[in-house]
């Protein structure tokens, strides 16, 4: 904690507040949450003309439509809500929050897209970095659920389509780094121009957890560990002083759970994943069950450990309170 509280605020934080102090947390909150909805109505005006497409191309949908058949229209619905192309308009909808979320920070608080930490200076390195680092430590939580019976990876899956994991790699790649322009670059940066950088850190850490609360499997442990990936990720923010190491951590992240390792992502499933992988039943306090590794032990290990590694390496580019 004392380590947390001696980061010092990246230059992102003082050229934000160069514009504005910003506002009372109390009021922060209530804005994030506008902010989200309005993200969230730009991803609905993506994502429906896309399931109403793919319902009226599937011949299992409209067979049931046109017989009258309601069951079969609910199970063909839940079908292709389930299904890759769907999950793959998700990830890509989430342009939407980058868009809305860049808008708001330009146009309402007046900061320059370098405030959300979109530097040019270095940007592939970092991201590169931060693909490096995303893929590397979630792979150690996967090693350490093998090696203690709560996974079995059973090799290649039959399943695997590279087509079809290029889509998710490039989704994923949007998806991750919207949530990171969101809750880091934007909220965070926001609340710590008025307050010290852990407040920020913790706040965002908190709402960023919250945001996953309706995910399917979600349990106490998960959500403690969204917390914990929150507060790492906002420290690796900090200390690299840009969005983009951050932003690929978390897209590679997602993308190792699900369709490289074929684990639960948060509790969504996908069928299209490198490996075939399987948890083990009464293992689900270090595997996390039906929400994936990250509602686990395994997963709680290399955040605190990879957190506790972050606060102790050297910070760049800062400034002091």
């Amino acid at each position: 904690m004392i380590k947390l509280l001696e980061l010092k605020k990246p230059r992102m934080v003082a050229e934000a507040a160069e514009k504005s102090r910003g506002m009372h947390i109390a009021l922060e909150i209530p804005v994030f949450i506008a902010v989200f909805l309005v993200c969230s109505i730009a991803e609905m005006i993506v994502l429906v003309p896309v399931q109403l497409i793919l319902m009226f191309t599937d011949p299992n949908y409209i067979n049931a439509a046109l017989s009258g058949d309601m069951a079969g229209v609910a199970e063909a619905a839940n079908a292709l809500v389930q299904s890759n192309a769907m999950t793959v308009a998700m990830l890509f909808s989430t342009a939407g929050i980058i868009l809305v979320t860049l808008l708001f920070c330009k146009l309402i608080q007046k900061r320059k897209v370098t405030t959300v930490g979109f530097q040019k200076q270095g940007m592939w390195k970092e991201y590169a970095v931060g693909l490096g680092v995303g893929f590397g430590i979630f792979t150690v939580a996967v090693l350490l659920c093998v090696a203690t019976g709560a996974l079995r990876l059973k090799g290649l899956s039959p399943s695997f389509s590279a087509g079809i994991f290029v889509l998710f790699l490039l989704g994923y790649l949007v998806q991750g780094m919207a949530e990171e322009v969101l809750c880091r670059g934007y909220f965070l940066v926001s609340v710590s121009r008025r307050y010290p950088l852990a407040a920020g850190i913790v706040a965002n850490a908190v709402l960023f957890a919250a945001l996953h609360l309706l995910n399917d499997g979600i349990t106490v442990l998960a959500f403690i560990n969204l917390v914990l990936f929150g507060v790492f990720a906002s420290i690796y923010f900090v200390k690299r002083g840009n969005i983009w190491g951050v932003g690929a951590l978390h897209s590679i992240w997602n993308l190792a759970q699900g369709n490289v390792y074929g684990i639960r992502v948060s509790g969504m499933q996908t069928s299209c994943s490198v490996f075939s992988s399987e948890t083990v039943a009464g293992r689900e306090l270090i595997n996390g069950g039906d929400f994936g590794l990250e509602g686990g032990l395994a997963v709680t290990i290399v955040l605190v450990a990879g957190t506790l590694f972050l606060l102790a390496t050297k910070q760049r580019r800062y400034v002091e309170n």
